[in-house]
């Protein structure tokens, strides 16, 4: 069980100074520590914009920005960084240039919102002016031992290195982030999807997080003359390995159901060739075939969460009868489960992968009722506007922790 702790009351109680701002870098917290150290109040900081309430030294130009890039790189990374030995002044009006030098050891730390989001920046600061004033590292080679000069030496290097290396990192991670989702959206494009457009709303979300993106996909085959199948899948990874299997399992599918329009057996022939791609075992997958003639659902779920067949009125079934383990998860080939569901036209059939509905240290029986709590609000919408609705009520608009696919088709 979580402490209950008054965070507010830690932070004001704890000796080390500290900021919150928002993710517009106005100050939204500032603890007596923080305020202590830079001789100002409250009133002076909160609910301004930093670079407003903290001005930057005309004399020394170049420390704004470097502390600004830190601010804003958080902001967009999601990711902490930290400012090993940063100079900002704070204004003085009792010095004569109106500014008293001041060193810096800054960790910029983000933390998100509901969605997944950042929305806060806390910044610890540490101010290391007497040190870098003191005559000690002033004449560091006169009074150092051998040995000292040598750990002083390194540990400085070090702090560099890692600070480079984490700059390199970053941009690393946002390169492979920005390949693996315009692969992904590529091979998401499906020419399919147009022979049922006011039928048929999809939606693909990529992670807030770069390390949870471009695992997730959708496909919709058409069957003619009378059915057309439609899937989601999750492949275990990140980044462009993941990216690259989802395509390898996503294409195999859709061969499978062209040749043996059986969602079950389709899936035998995924969990088959699943075996012989790598990161492809443990991938989950549901497949559904629509029969528009006879008004049936046939589908069948390997390891995914249940699609959810809404009715206009609200009302909902899960499609929970044909669940087996996820693709490769056996050693040996057992024919997968096979269940069928009528349908009523106006019925919505809705596909999604966890990232729509699962949270941290949920249950996913409460997860699930939230997904169908949201659809019953809105079942008389169009598919379109119910794939907004749905990504609103679920505060994933913009994104979540992991990826997020979605199908909805009104039937």
């Amino acid at each position: 069980m979580a402490a209950d702790i008054n965070f507010t009351a830690f932070f004001d109680a704890t000796p080390s100074p500290y900021l919150v701002l928002d993710t517009d870098l106005v100050i939204r917290y500032a603890n007596p520590a923080y305020l202590e150290i830079t001789r100002r109040t409250g009133e002076e900081l909160i609910g301004k914009y930093f670079f407003d309430a903290m001005p930057e030294n005309p004399t020394t130009t170049g420390d704004a920005e470097r502390l600004r890039s830190s601010l804003q790189q958080v902001a967009d990374t999601g990711q902490p960084d930290t400012l090993v030995l940063q100079r900002y002044d704070i204004s003085a009006p009792d010095q004569s240039n109106g500014f008293e030098e001041r060193w810096w050891s800054n960790i910029h730390t983000p933390l998100p919102g509901p969605d997944g989001t950042v929305a806060w920046i806390v910044q610890r600061s540490e101010d290391v002016t007497a040190f870098i004033r003191s005559r000690r590292a002033r004449r560091l080679t006169e009074e150092f031992t051998e040995r000292e000069k040598g750990m002083a030496a390194e540990l400085y290097a070090r702090a560099r290195e890692l600070h480079r290396l984490n700059r390199e990192l970053r941009q690393a991670h946002a390169r492979e982030r920005q390949v693996a989702v315009a692969l992904q959206e590529a091979m998401l494009q499906d020419r399919d999807l147009t022979q049922h457009n006011d039928n048929i709303a999809v939606r693909y979300l990529p992670a807030t997080k770069s390390l949870n993106v471009c695992g997730d996909w959708y496909d919709v085959v058409d069957l003619p003359p009378d059915r057309y199948a439609a899937a989601v899948g999750d492949v275990v990874g990140h980044g462009l390995q993941a990216a690259a299997v989802m395509g390898m399992l996503r294409s195999a599918l859709s061969a499978a159901i062209r040749a043996v329009p059986s969602p079950a057996q389709a899936l035998e022939v995924l969990g088959l060739y699943a075996r012989s791609v790598d990161g492809a075992t443990a991938a989950t997958a549901v497949k559904v075939l629509i029969d528009t003639r006879s008004r049936l659902i046939v589908y069948s779920n390997a390891g995914h969460l249940p699609p959810v067949l809404l009715h206009p009125g609200g009302t909902f079934e899960l499609l929970d009868q044909a669940t087996d383990p996820p693709l490769g998860a056996r050693p040996y080939h057992v024919p997968r489960p096979q269940a069928g569901l009528p349908y009523a036209p106006g019925d919505t059939l809705v596909l999604y992968t966890d990232g729509l509905i699962e949270r941290r240290d949920e249950d996913i029986d409460i997860s699930l009722a939230r997904l169908t709590s949201a659809l019953s609000q809105d079942s008389t919408l169009s598919p379109d506007q119910l794939a907004d609705a749905l990504l609103a009520r679920l505060s994933v608009t913009s994104g979540a922790p992991d990826d997020i696919a979605l199908i909805v088709i009104r039937l």
